[in-house]
């Protein structure tokens, strides 16, 4: 019984491989854009906090 023709395995890992380094690229800049989320959410509390003092 014949096999069908060969799988290009090849081209099949490097768009795996592709595929991965773009999921991790999107995972890295969500993490960096959460980051500097927190940042500013913490330097914007600090200002806030400072007003309400110098108004007391």
């Amino acid at each position: 019984m014949p096999k069908g023709p060969e799988k290009n395995t090849k081209n099949k890992a490097l768009h795996t491989k592709l595929l991965n380094r773009k999921k991790a690229k999107l995972q890295e800049e969500k993490k960096e854009k959460a980051l500097r989320l927190k940042a500013l959410v913490a330097k914007m509390n600090q200002q806030k906090e400072a007003e309400e003092s110098d108004k007391k």
